[in-house]
């Protein structure tokens, strides 16, 4: 077995290293740039001019769903609690089942851009789009922050680099490189390396995936004994409890997870907007379909190698690796396959991250932009490119505000695939309600859907910032640090590290409860036209051309 950490502290050669992240940067830097020249107009910077196929689609959302927390966080997930790291996949595909049968064609069918098109369609404008895009933009920054952690621990890992300063150099560049492919690119360019990065993440796991199964002798049930006799000291892999289930509180931090992870999707703002690039409502749908095979393949892929790392690198051997679980992928490809495989592989990953940041920061700085700006600042009247401009603007805050906040759960140690799950909490209790009722709900008002979403907002975002997520965690026996976001002090009073079981449902009482004590009459004739354009696609392609 060779030596996987040198002693500076990384892994494989440097230089070997950033050379082959360079020549991934370049190559999205040129497609980046020859994009830019079709940015004409809003429809063009913010839905990719409306004209992207549903094969490209579904992969572009595969390149947006599958970030540094399906590729790193997970396997590390599942190597070192094994099958309750794959808890994590498990409800990250089922979600997509929600999102394809209540959002993706109604969605196409009823917004320009932004979910608050649709929210805003039958009711009063200002509030309601003020509420969606502070939504939005909270979703965003916590999604950021989960890959910008990634990007910075993967760097570091393959670098060599140490101490607190040089990982915050580290994600700042990387930071720097995500706002500059939004300025430039735009959606289309954003689109065009999530293709080419999903592709290349689904070629990469596979390539391991068979490596790791010919080491067993294509046996799983060899590979899986290998994981359970490299695991750490009493804990088994593979069976549910080494994450959850040893106490009353994890296991209902279990279902609150889940029930964050099956229905976030379906309100993650950047996931939404990618619905919007396709020429028509039965595209947005195929793009969906497509979606499913190629995330539901690529987390088949992530269980062994998952279980691969665990068997042949180890649990604590992971662990001690800068990076912690977040290393496993990259610890195993140089097991694997040396230098010239952890180079490929964590290149890989790193155009992923690239690539999620990228789709994140346009989708924030879009909602700011036509939500705040144009339709409430500007009521409409907004000079030629100046929605875009402005875009541009917010994009380079929110790139500066993700990279502060990344250097912080860097620091901290923080598993991403679990960052990940708070966004997905915050967008299935902010969004996701708020969304079906405006949707399904002929009598939903303009109270009932703010009360929905700062309710749903409020109560999520309190909730993590006074549980375990932030402070108060207990130590790592291993590492000595705790996962908690700020170390040696304790302000926690919530018991579950996510909130997903208590926010999701206060969220649609509320949007009920706002609704039935609102004196706001429905506008019945709006209501009417949005459930015919919803369901039918009537008026949808005229909606959309202005």
């Amino acid at each position: 077995m060779p030596e996987l950490l040198a002693a500076e502290g990384s892994i494989g050669e440097p230089a070997i290293n950033i050379s082959i992240f360079g020549v991934f940067v370049l190559i999205t830097l040129v497609i980046t740039f020859r994009a830019s020249r079709n940015n004409k107009s809003a429809a063009d910077y913010y839905a990719a001019g409306r004209n992207i196929s549903p094969t490209q689609n579904g992969l572009a959302i595969a390149g947006d769903y599958l970030s540094a927390a399906s590729f790193l966080g997970i396997a590390g997930a599942i190597a070192v609690y094994g099958y309750d790291g794959f808890l994590y996949s498990i409800g990250f595909l089922v979600a997509w089942l929600v999102a394809l049968l209540l959002v993706a064609e109604l969605m196409r069918n009823t917004a320009r851009f932004t979910m608050a098109d649709v929210l805003a369609f039958r009711m009063r404008q200002a509030p309601v789009r003020m509420a969606a895009a502070i939504s939005t933009l909270v979703v965003s920054l916590f999604y950021l922050l989960a890959q910008m952690a990634g990007a910075g621990g993967l760097v570091t890992l393959l670098l060599g680099v140490s101490g607190d300063a040089a990982q915050a150099v580290v994600v700042t560049i990387v930071g720097a490189l995500m706002i500059f492919y939004v300025l430039v690119g735009g959606m289309r360019g954003t689109t065009y390396v999530q293709v080419i990065k999903a592709s290349l993440l689904i070629i990469g796991a596979f390539v391991m995936t068979v490596w790791v199964l010919g080491k067993y002798g294509f046996n799983l049930s060899s590979l899986l004994g290998g994981a359970q006799d490299n695991a750490r000291a009493g804990v088994n892999v593979l069976a549910p409890g080494a994450q959850y289930g040893a106490t009353g509180t994890s296991k209902l931090d279990f279902v609150s997870l889940g029930l964050a992870l099956v229905l976030g999707t379906a309100g993650l703002p950047h996931v939404l907007m990618r619905f919007y690039t396709v020429p028509t409502a039965k595209d947005a749908r195929r793009s969906v379909v497509w979606a499913i095979w190629l995330i539901g393949i690529f987390y088949l892929f992530s269980l062994v190698i998952g279980y691969g790392a665990g068997a042949l690198v180890g649990a604590d051997r992971i662990l001690k690796a800068p990076g912690a679980v977040n290393a496993a992928a990259p610890l195993l490809a140089f097991e694997l396959g040396g230098t010239a495989l952890l180079g490929i592989i964590s290149g890989v990953a790193f155009a992923t991250i690239l690539a999620v940041v990228a789709g994140l920061t346009i989708t924030a700085s879009a909602s700011f932009a036509h939500d705040v700006y144009a339709s409430v600042i500007k009521k409409g009247n907004v000079p030629p490119n100046g929605e875009v401009r402005v875009a541009r603007v917010t994009a380079v805050v929110i790139g500066a505000l993700s990279i502060a906040l990344g250097i912080l759960a860097l620091q901290a140690g923080i598993n991403i695939a679990f960052l990940v799950a708070l966004a997905f909490a915050i967008a299935a209790s902010a969004n996701l309600p708020t969304i079906l009722y405006t949707l399904f709900w002929r009598r939903f008002t303009t109270q009932g859907a703010l009360w929905s979403i700062y309710g749903g907002l409020i109560a999520c975002v309190g909730l993590i910032i006074f549980s375990p997520v932030v402070s108060g965690a207990p130590k790592n026996p291993t590492t000595g640090v705790s996962p908690s976001l700020f170390q040696n002090v304790d302000f926690h009073w919530f018991p579950l590290n996510n909130p997903g079981l208590v926010s999701i449902p206060l969220s649609f009482f509320l949007g009920w409860l706002g609704t039935k004590l609102s004196k706001e009459q429905p506008d019945e004739l709006k209501s009417a036209e949005l459930e015919v354009r919803a369901f039918t696609g009537i008026g949808a392609e005229k909606a959309v051309q202005h």
